[in-house]
C-alpha cells in the first residue's frame, strides 16, 4: 500500500497556500480538461502565469496533463494540440501526530467482505442510510448536502445531479462493490432526511465521477 508521509504531502499542499494558485486549482478541479487560456481567464492572470501555476502543480501530483485540440478536428491543418489539465486523483492529508483512517477503513471492509452472511454488509448499509439521513435532516438543500459530504455535485442540462467527486476513492479501488452500495445507501438516506425521494439516486458507476446519480424529481401530476 502507498502510504505518503504527513511531511511529504505538507509539501504538496503548501503549493496551495497562495491565493492565485489555489483559486487556479479550484477553477481546474471543477472541470475536465482545461488549456491554460481558459484558467488564466477565469483567474485574471497573465497564460505564462497561469502555465507556471498549472505546472507546479502537476508537477506535484496534484493535476493530470492531457494533450487535444480546441477545434475538435484532427489530422493535418487541425493545429497543434492544446495542453489540458484535469485534477488528478491523488489523495492528499496531512495529521499531526499521524494518523490512518484509510487503513481502517481498508481493514473493516476487507472484514465485511470475508463474513460468511449478508448480515454485516446489512447492517453497514443501513448505517451509511442512517448517517445519509441525519445529514440531509440537518442542511437546506441536497446539493449542499452532498457538497458537505465531499460528492462535489453538478447538475447537468436535463436535471441530473452528477457527483464529480468519491469520499471512498481509496476503497473504491479494492473494494469497489461494497463501497458503491455504501456511497448508493447513503444518498439514498440524504435524499429521505431532506424529504425528498430516495428513488432519485440510481447506481449508475460511470468514468471519472462517483457511482451514483441523483435524477431530476418527477413532476406533479
Amino acid at each position: 500500500m502507498d502510504t505518503p508521509t504527513p511531511q511529504g504531502n505538507l509539501d504538496d499542499l503548501a503549493l496551495l497556500s497562495d491565493d492565485v494558485r489555489r483559486r487556479l486549482y479550484e477553477f481546474t478541479a471543477a472541470r475536465s480538461g482545461v488549456t491554460r487560456e481558459e484558467v488564466a481567464t477565469a483567474t485574471g492572470i497573465s497564460r505564462s502565469l497561469a502555465a507556471y501555476h498549472l505546472d507546479k502543480l502537476a508537477d506535484a501530483g496534484m493535476l493530470d496533463v492531457g494533450y487535444a485540440r480546441t477545434n475538435g478536428r484532427s489530422g493535418p491543418g487541425s493545429g497543434r494540440p492544446a495542453k489540458r489539465y484535469s485534477r488528478s486523483d491523488r489523495e492528499l492529508s496531512v495529521s499531526f501526530p499521524p494518523r490512518n483512517y484509510s487503513l481502517l477503513a481498508q481493514v473493516l471492509a476487507t472484514a465485511v467482505e470475508a463474513a460468511p452472511s449478508g448480515e454485516l454488509r446489512a447492517a453497514l448499509d443501513a448505517a451509511a442510510e442512517q448517517e445519509g439521513r441525519a445529514l440531509g435532516e440537518s442542511l437546506d438543500t441536497i446539493q449542499t448536502a452532498l457538497s458537505t459530504a465531499g460528492f462535489e455535485p453538478v447538475t447537468t442540462d436535463n436535471g441530473d445531479i452528477v457527483l464529480q467527486n468519491c469520499p471512498f476513492h481509496s476503497i473504491v479501488q479494492q473494494h469497489t462493490e461494497l463501497a458503491c452500495n455504501l456511497n448508493h445507501a447513503f444518498i439514498r438516506g440524504t435524499l429521505a432526511g431532506a424529504n425528498d425521494d430516495r428513488e432519485r439516486a440510481e447506481l449508475c458507476p460511470g468514468e471519472g465521477r462517483c457511482c451514483v446519480i441523483v435524477h431530476p424529481a418527477p413532476p406533479h401530476a
